[in-house]
């Protein structure tokens, strides 16, 4: 057993083809509208505007709709529309499926309920650390701002891992890291796949192919999410009365956990073989 998205576990179970499964994709795609996407095929923003509020969320933890409003590029109740217009033409992949013809709804629901309880084991209730560990609210910030930006920034679907007290870190294509000082001694990391460094570099760069970029470049786009985030993290703490510094990020060849550090782990499961985990390494 191991962490799966549902279209997965259907191909896998035999239940669905492949085939299929990518038409429904395909269906949810064109039915699926992001916030941005709606607002500009109801003619609220250019892509211009949207740029902007993507360029302005790298640097403040919130919402794309709340910083379109904040911005005026949109009224409040512009953006209730567009989020109702949204919900009434969201389509689930198991809805997609019955609508390609793959599954009938009676064999849907049957297999929602299998899949639920393959999957019991690894559903994460929130961000959960180990108990009596030290400015735990900072930690458990920094993981949820991190989260957060796989979404805004990456524009990557995600199902977050339980937080794991490791000794070592199982080793991954490349491992991008930032120090924290000040009121906390830590160190960030940030461990990815080579596919996943792809697409985040296609996601800072706003290209559609990376195949021709040096490696320094992919690297770098790496680092430049990591300080995205820990810039964000260290404005967060500071509002929670927490000094927390930070140095320029750096590539890591591996990694020496210290007999007296907590290391925490939270794996951010992707899918398609992509490996993306957190890795906190706490001073004490």
């Amino acid at each position: 057993m191991a962490v799966k998205f549902f279209g997965q576990f259907l191909v896998e179970n035999g239940v669905v083809t492949s085939d299929k499964l990518l038409d429904a994709i395909n269906l949810q795609e064109k039915n699926n509208l992001k916030l941005g996407e709606m607002a500009l095929s109801m003619g609220l923003l250019t892509e211009a505007d949207i740029q902007r509020a993507h360029n302005a969320q790298m640097s403040k933890d919130m919402k794309l709709g709340d910083l379109l409003v904040e911005m005026g590029f949109l009224s409040l109740t512009q953006l209730n529309d567009i989020i109702t217009r949204q919900k009434n033409t969201h389509i689930y992949i198991g809805e997609a499926l019955v609508q390609v013809g793959a599954i009938t709804a009676e064999e849907l629901q049957k297999q929602l309920d299998a899949f639920k309880a393959d999957q019991a084991q690894y559903v994460s209730n929130g961000i959960e650390l180990p108990v009596s560990l030290p400015n735990s609210k900072i930690w458990e910030m920094t993981a949820d701002l991190t989260f957060k930006m796989v979404t805004r920034v990456l524009d990557l679907q995600f199902r977050p891992g339980r937080c794991e007290l490791v000794k070592t870190v199982a080793p991954n294509f490349m491992l991008a890291a930032m120090d924290f000082s000040g009121d906390v001694n830590a160190r960030y990391l940030i461990s990815v796949s080579e596919g996943l460094q792809k697409t985040i570099a296609k996601a800072i760069l706003s290209e559609e192919s990376v195949d021709k970029e040096p490696v320094e470049v992919l690297e770098d786009t790496v680092m430049e999410f990591v300080n995205v985030v820990c810039g964000n993290v260290a404005a967060k703490a500071s509002q929670m009365g927490v000094i927390m510094n930070i140095n320029p990020p750096e590539v890591l060849h591996g990694l020496q956990i210290d007999e007296e550090d907590t290391a925490l782990v939270f794996p951010i499961h992707i899918g398609d073989g992509d490996k993306m985990e957190l890795i906190l390494l706490i001073k004490n």
